[in-house]
């Protein structure tokens, strides 16, 4: 397996000097038109209202012209007319945290802006924040090409590459004092990113300076924390949190300030907490009274715990047979541990954080595709939403989380998010009902962007068994 693995490593850099460029978007175009009318549609409109059955949507040069009961609804003589009976709509998803990249090796990730973009526009997402970068310059001239039209792919918001102290990763850079971590801020803010991300070993000191400098640029930070705790994060002025609860080390016994446990005192730490601690009910109430989002990743803590299903053989077979082989070995090992504490941290993570969102929290979602890989864009946005219903949350809750809740984060709810009249129309058509079929999520028909729908399947055909080069 090793050998396996170095030698992909070498490959990856040469697949990727020899790929030809990205397909122009039009390769994949399934609908499109000045006006469009969907008829005799389900909607689920991401307000996490009940569906609307029997529906129209008219969209008009690219917008939501007008939607509600089909009885109701004026079709435009001009109209292009779609019927859509037996098919669901929803709005596109608003994933926030997402990257162009993946694991090619222990501690190594590979740069895959030419298939992640089709991959999430495939899986239904019109709008992503990269939540971190490897290739920021990449994120940046790729989120450019798409607002462009020269590509498909949704929306990106592009954070700054992670910023953080003694990182393990080689690829990322180390910050080494409060006043390194302003200029990075200002840095990136002039080369483009719109959004910042600390990690795990920045200090007090360092992230308070990250948080201050772009709160004077009006930009946003979030950050998967360590040696700072999330209390200490709000308290900041901290945006946003992420992973749920899954990287909080309030709970952890000793922790000392600036000092970032070790990954078992990390779990021994969720694994003693109850689910209705006091301690656990404190942070939440704190999180929210600061105004400080959460964002759910479910999807790759899924992957660390035994009794879960492997990803999709559709998703797997996306990936290059080097990659495949690699997360397949490593699943297995996973599924046969006869004491595996992430499967009892799981449940935990998911009612911790219902609780959050009943009390009145920002959650919103995103998949996340690192950890020894399986979470694999185009399948992964949709596991995402499944998560959060096992959670609890029922299917209009669940969409909402994933769809307005985040454009209301990245504040641009006025425009995205939800199936309203004026909005963009950003659409995704699953085949089916999704009110009464819950394997229908897993149908998606096309993606639609600003009135441009995407056939999802010709998408991922274009994909297969090149993810990992590409």
């Amino acid at each position: 397996m090793k050998s396996i693995l170095a030698a992909l490593v070498l490959l990856v850099p040469i697949a990727a000097a020899a790929q030809a460029p990205a397909a122009p978007k039009e390769n994949f175009v399934a609908l499109e038109g000045p006006v469009l009318a969907l008829t005799h549609v389900e909607v689920f409109d991401g307000t996490g209202a009940a569906p609307m059955r029997d529906a129209t949507i008219v969209v008009r040069d690219g917008r939501i012209h007008a939607w509600g009961p089909g009885k109701v609804v004026f079709l435009p003589v001009d109209a292009k007319v779609i019927d859509l009976t037996g098919h669901s709509v929803s709005p596109g998803f608003v994933m926030l945290h997402e990257h162009m990249f993946y694991p090619v090796a222990p501690g190594s990730y590979g740069a895959l802006y030419e298939s992640f973009p089709k991959l999430y526009l495939a899986g239904g997402a019109t709008t992503v924040r990269t939540a971190g970068s490897m290739s920021p310059y990449a994120d940046i001239n790729v989120a450019q090409e798409i607002a462009e039209g020269k590509r498909p792919g949704p929306d990106m918001d592009v954070t700054a590459p992670f910023l953080d102290g003694p990182s393990p990763f080689m690829q990322d850079f180390r910050i080494r004092s409060p006043q390194q971590a302003r200029e990075m801020v200002r840095y990136w803010a002039s080369a483009g990113a719109t959004s910042y991300k600390g990690y795990m070993g920045l200090t007090r000191a360092q992230l308070g300076a990250i948080i201050d400098e772009a709160h004077k640029g009006k930009r946003k930070v979030t950050a998967h924390l360590c040696a700072v705790t999330y209390r200490e994060a709000a308290e900041m002025g901290i945006d946003n949190l992420e992973h749920g609860f899954l990287a909080a080390t309030d709970f952890v016994a000793g922790k000392k300030p600036d000092a970032c446990p070790t990954a078992l005192e990390l779990r021994t730490s969720f694994d003693k907490l109850a689910l209705d601690d006091p301690a656990m009910q404190s942070l939440q109430r704190h999180l929210i009274d600061k105004k400080v989002a959460l964002t759910s990743t479910l999807t790759v803590f899924e992957t660390f715990a035994t009794g879960r299903p492997v990803a999709a053989p559709e998703a797997l077979e996306l990936l290059i047979p080097q990659l495949r082989e690699s997360y397949l070995s490593r699943w297995s090992q996973i599924a046969g541990q006869k004491d595996n504490a992430w499967s009892r941290i799981l449940p935990k993570a998911m009612a911790w954080e219902k609780q959050f969102a009943d009390a009145g929290g920002l959650l919103v979602a995103g998949t996340d595709p690192t950890g020894y890989g399986g979470v694999i864009p185009g399948y992964s946005n949709v596991r995402q939403v499944e998560l959060l219903e096992e959670a609890g949350f029922t299917r209009g809750q669940a969409l909402r989380i994933a769809t307005l809740n985040g454009a209301i984060y990245l504040g641009r709810d006025a425009e995205i998010g939800s199936v309203a009249e004026g909005k963009r129309a950003d659409l995704v058509l699953y085949k089916g009902s999704l009110a009464d079929d819950p394997k229908a999520l897993r149908n998606i028909v096309w993606t639609m962007k600003a009135g441009t729908a995407y056939d999802s399947a010709k998408l991922l055909a274009s994909l297969k068994g090149k993810v990992g080069f590409q």
